[in-house]
């Protein structure tokens, strides 16, 4: 399936990303896990750099507007081949600079996506 980066991944349970994280592997999507904290959910780790983190389908952005233009070029540079918005991290600049790019920009819930079978 479409390997998945989940960036801005929290060791917090009660947070979107790291049910996320859990959601994609029940899926038996091969994921990598982005966060500021090193640790683990379940048998991924949570890197603080993206090196070594390549091939990725779908990155699914787990950071507001505000924090994500530090991280433009990262993620412009991993290359995906789509980018989902979670809400409450809608970014009308990033999504300029991804099409740009030709990456595909998609305003959703991975977590709603999952659970419809849309992913």
């Amino acid at each position: 399936m479409k390997k998945t980066l989940v960036f801005g991944a929290s060791l917090k349970p009660d947070r979107y990303s790291y049910v996320a994280v859990k959601r994609l592997l029940a899926n038996d999507i091969e994921t990598e896990a982005f966060g500021l904290k090193e640790g683990n959910i379940d048998s991924v780790a949570i890197k603080t750099t993206v090196n070594g983190i390549n091939d990725i389908h779908t990155l699914t952005l787990y950071i507001g507007p505000e924090r994500q233009i530090s991280y433009y070029d990262t993620i412009l540079a991993i290359s995906p081949k789509r980018v989902i918005f979670n809400p409450g991290t809608e970014n009308p600049e990033l999504y300029d600079l991804l099409e740009k790019e030709g990456i595909e920009v998609e305003v959703a819930c991975t977590l709603v996506l999952l659970g419809t079978g849309q992913y």
